[in-house]
């Protein structure tokens, strides 16, 4: 409920301007060499969206600063990749990057990227976005791709560029921004969990942000991978229905079948073959009690 009442409270912030654009301190006590990450976390978040933005990111990560069993390679990998994930490719994102190319003296290009027109409408508003949404999807097209040219060739070029990166204001009350939210909170739950539950597997939760990253189907099938193992693996093991005693072993064993296939067909039986020897160990240990 906390993250969730931050996560609302930056965001308004940001919305109706109450912050005066100057970029958050480093937050007190951070562990040992980590400071550099953080500071970097925080230039990228405050040029991705604003220093409000960036102080939902300090906030986040003092939960862990003094936390038992967080060192500094673990805070320091929390602190990289929630900067990572909070600053999730958009159009809006791309459009941002492209521009700063420009006025970094790349010559004038043209980028093509294909988006869903899901993953476009989900960019907008909500209230926006609904009735789009309610139209494609009676046509048929929410899924159907586009092609979108990113160029700095030209004056209109560059003005659609600047159009599409002010639309970062709105970021924050999109379809998408909602959906981010949720998963970087429970990725940190779980990571809060570990370190309570089972020390030895934080690292490689840590670690599973990887899997979600870019757009269209690599994100997709990304985020959809990582919630089967942990509502496969982690969950039923934090909450005590699968004795599962080397988590992070585990973890690595399901990433390791993963393969981009939206079936998830290698990776459900790589779980299911997990919690099967689990279960099955777990009985011949009771058995010889």
């Amino acid at each position: 409920m906390t993250g969730i009442l931050s996560s609302l409270r930056y965001l308004l912030a940001d919305f109706i301007g109450e912050e005066d654009g100057t970029p958050p301190c480093l937050p007190e006590g951070l562990p040992e060499g980590t400071a550099c990450v953080v500071s970097e976390g925080i230039h990228l978040l405050t040029e991705y969206q604003s220093a409000a933005y960036a102080q939902l990111y300090v906030q986040r990560l003092r939960r862990f600063i003094g936390r038992p069993g967080v060192d500094a390679a673990l805070f320091g990998e929390i602190a990289r990749l929630m900067a990572m994930r909070m600053s999730y490719q958009d159009a809006i994102r791309i459009a941002q990057l492209k521009l700063g190319e420009f006025e970094n003296g790349a010559p004038p290009s043209t980028d093509i990227r294909r988006f869903r027109f899901d993953e476009l409408i989900g960019a907008l508003p909500e209230l926006a976005a609904d009735p789009v949404w309610m139209v494609l999807g009676e046509l048929g097209w929410l899924h159907r791709r586009v092609a979108i040219p990113f160029s700095t060739r030209g004056r209109w070029g560059i003005r659609r560029l600047k159009l599409e990166a002010g639309l970062r204001r709105w970021r924050l009350f999109s379809a998408r921004y909602e959906q981010e939210r949720v998963w970087v909170e429970r990725w940190l739950h779980m990571i809060s969990r570990a370190l309570v539950k089972q020390p030895g597997a934080a690292f490689a939760i840590v670690q599973t942000a990887t899997m979600v990253q870019g757009f269209g189907d690599a994100y997709r099938h990304g985020l959809a991978d990582w919630h089967a193992i942990i509502d496969g693996l982690v969950k039923p093991t934090f909450d005590g229905t699968l004795p599962l005693s080397d988590l992070a072993g585990a973890i690595a064993e399901a990433r390791t079948a993963a393969m981009p296939d939206p079936r998830q067909a290698s990776l459900k039986r790589a779980i299911a073959q997990i919690r099967a020897r689990a279960l099955a160990d777990a009985a011949k240990a009771n058995a010889a009690e």
